[in-house]
């Protein structure tokens, strides 16, 4: 389950984020506020699905990555691409199917394959492929290790299961990152997960940790020695208590507005604001001022 939030007053201070994490994050936040006013204005074809509220959880483990590192994100993967890549222009032409695309305009929203990274809009297929992927770098490149985003509805597909079991059973260098923002599609986790996904890690002797922390700092001190020991063959399974603050996709959320206000409440957006008002308003308005220039910009250029 999501983290409960508290009220935005008792919610205590986070630590000092770095220029370069802050602007980022803020980057993210504009980048898919941004996707949702083209899309407003009728000037996106297709779907998305925006990782409001999740843009910390990349940001936080970017550093912990290393080049060599394959990184495998899903259909909400935006925030996994831009921190792993900063190119808010290849991304948005590739949404938009315009020139400079990652992927030459047919990858769209979820299909993103750049270097040692890949995306995918399939519910856990890119687990088993990570395996591979961990299984080659234990061999030929010792030391990297396979970075995979799930999400909590991941868990209803078989493959997941499987993949955890060599994982397990290979001791491959896999790190799993479940972002569990306690929904579904319009399903509460609760309504069709039984059991824990710390019991689904257990079972298959797979070393779990859990955060419910939307500090990057905090995040980065308490996985860091964890991520380590994945590099030398101890796979990983980390368990985000994170929260979806829009959609699905565009317009299909059934939570009651109440329930929205309170996951807001304890939004880092709202938490680093308040503990950082100066630099975050500069921040906030140079990250909305680039990606308008950047939506200006995609949107003149021809078709890929």
């Amino acid at each position: 389950m999501t983290a409960a939030a508290p009220a935005l007053e008792h919610a205590p201070p986070l630590t000092e984020p770095a220029e370069e994490d802050l602007a980022l994050l803020l980057g993210i936040r504009a980048f898919e506020l941004t996707l949702l006013d083209l899309f407003g204005k009728g000037m996106l074809n297709g779907t998305t699905h925006t990782c409001l509220g999740q843009e910390y959880v990349p940001v936080a483990l970017e550093p912990l990555l290393d080049p060599r590192d394959h990184v495998f994100s899903n259909h909400r993967g935006h925030g996994h691409y831009l921190a792993r890549h900063r190119d808010p222009e290849g991304l948005l032409a590739e949404i938009m199917g315009r020139r400079g695309a990652v992927c030459g305009g047919v990858g769209g929203s979820q299909h993103i394959r750049r270097e040692r990274y890949l995306s995918t809009g399939v519910q856990g297929e890119s687990l088993p492929v990570a395996c591979g992927v961990a299984l080659h770098l234990r061999r030929a490149e010792p030391g990297a290790l396979a970075c995979v985003y799930i999400g909590d509805g991941s868990f209803g597909e078989g493959a997941v299961y499987e993949a955890l079991n060599l994982a397990s059973l290979w001791s491959l260098p896999l790190l799993v990152v479940v972002e569990n923002n306690g929904i579904a599609q319009s399903t509460p986790t609760a309504d069709g997960l039984a059991g824990s996904i710390a019991g689904r890690a257990a079972a298959f002797g797979v070393e779990y940790r859990h955060t419910d922390s939307v500090d990057v700092n905090v995040i980065r001190e308490q996985l860091g020695p964890a991520v380590r020991a994945v590099r030398a063959g101890a796979p990983l399974l980390v368990e985000f208590a994170t929260r979806r603050l829009g959609p699905h996709s565009k317009g299909d959320d059934t939570r009651p507005a109440e329930q929205l206000e309170r996951l807001r409440a304890g939004d880092w957006y709202q938490r680093y604001a308040r503990d950082y008002p100066e630099r975050f308003q500069r921040l906030d308005r140079q990250a909305r001022e680039r990606m308008a220039a950047v939506a200006e910009d995609v949107a003149a250029r021809g078709l890929s």
